[in-house]
C-alpha cells in the first residue's frame, strides 16, 4: 500500500463499510435494574427495543438520568443488561469487542503516547503491518487535522485536540459501530460548534454506523439521521423522529424551519416528560 501524506489525502479513508441490509445494531427489549443501598430495586431502562441501520448516524436525546449512557455502555459490553439482548452485525453482545469503537466525554487518550502513538494503538495491538499501520495513520491524522501536532503529547493538547485524536483513534480500528458518549460535553461552545462541524465532515467520509448519546437537542439534529427521544424514570424509547434535513449538513442549518419545528417537537416531548414525574 502506497503512503498518504497531508498534502495529498484521499477523498475516502482506508477502509470503507459495505452496507448491509440488515440493522447494524439492534437493541432487543433491554432492561437494566439495579439495587439500591436500601435493598429496593431501581429501574433505569425498561424494555428498550430499536434498531439502528448500517451507516445511519442515530442519536439518543433525552434528561439526566434517563439511562442514555447506561444504553450506550451496555451497548459497548461494558455492563449486562438485566433482560434483554444487543446486537452489533448480527452477534449478540456478550463483552467488548474490536466491532465497537468508543469515544467518551471525557479524555481517554494514553498520556505516555504521542497523538500518532494513540491512534495507533489499536492497529500496533492487532499486530498490523507498519506500512498499513502508517497510512492509515496519516488518513486519520489529515481527516480531524492534527498533522502537525502528531508527536505531541496529551498535556500539550486541547480538550477539543483531544476529542479529535479519540475520534481518530476510534475510526482507525475500523469498527462496525461507532459509539459516542456526550464527547463534546465538556468543551466550550465554540469548540464544541467546531468538534460539530468536524464530526460532520470526518461522518460523511467514513459513513460509519454511529449511536451518539447528547442532551443538547440542536446536536442532535444537525448530526442525526433519525432521533430516539428518552423518557426518564424508568428510561425507555419516547418517541422516534426522523430529521427530514438533508445532508451536508453545517451551522447555519439551526435557522431553517424543518429544524426550529423539530426543536419545538423534541422540546415538548422532555418537557411533558418531566412535568410527569
Amino acid at each position: 500500500m502506497g503512503s498518504v501524506t497531508a498534502t495529498s489525502p484521499r477523498l475516502v479513508p482506508p477502509t470503507m463499510p459495505t452496507p448491509n441490509a440488515a440493522p447494524r445494531l439492534k437493541v432487543d427489549k433491554v432492561s437494566l435494574h439495579y439495587k439500591t443501598p436500601s435493598g429496593s430495586t431501581f429501574t433505569a431502562l425498561q424494555e428498550v427495543s430499536f434498531e439502528v441501520p448500517d451507516q445511519q448516524f442515530a442519536v439518543l436525546v433525552g434528561p439526566s438520568g434517563c439511562g442514555k449512557s447506561s444504553l450506550l455502555y451496555l451497548t459497548a459490553g461494558l455492563a449486562e443488561p438485566s433482560s434483554g439482548e444487543i446486537y452489533v452485525g448480527g452477534q449478540q453482545v456478550d463483552g467488548p469487542g474490536a466491532d465497537r469503537g468508543m469515544v467518551f466525554q471525557s479524555y481517554t487518550l494514553f498520556p505516555w503516547l504521542t497523538v500518532r502513538q494513540n491512534i495507533e494503538f489499536g492497529l500496533k495491538r492487532r499486530g498490523m503491518p507498519a506500512a498499513e499501520r502508517k497510512e492509515i495513520v496519516e488518513f486519520y491524522l489529515n481527516e480531524v487535522g492534527l498533522q502537525r501536532f502528531a508527536d505531541n503529547y496529551a498535556k500539550q493538547l486541547s480538550g477539543g485536540m483531544m476529542q479529535r485524536v479519540a475520534i481518530a483513534r476510534a475510526l482507525a480500528n475500523d469498527p462496525q459501530i461507532l459509539l459516542m458518549d456526550e464527547p463534546f460535553g465538556a468543551l466550550d461552545s465554540q469548540t464544541r460548534l467546531q468538534m460539530q462541524q468536524l464530526l460532520l465532515k470526518v461522518w460523511e467520509h467514513s459513513k460509519k454506523t454511529v449511536l451518539f448519546v447528547t442532551h443538547d437537542i440542536d446536536e442532535a439534529i444537525l448530526l442525526g439521521d433519525r432521533i430516539f427521544v428518552m423518557g426518564a424514570r424508568p428510561g425507555r424509547i419516547k418517541q422516534v423522529l426522523d430529521v427530514p434535513i438533508e445532508r451536508p449538513r453545517n451551522l447555519d442549518m439551526v435557522m431553517d424551519a424543518d429544524f426550529i419545528r423539530m426543536k419545538r417537537e423534541i422540546f415538548h416531548l422532555l418537557h411533558d416528560d418531566a412535568n410527569a414525574h
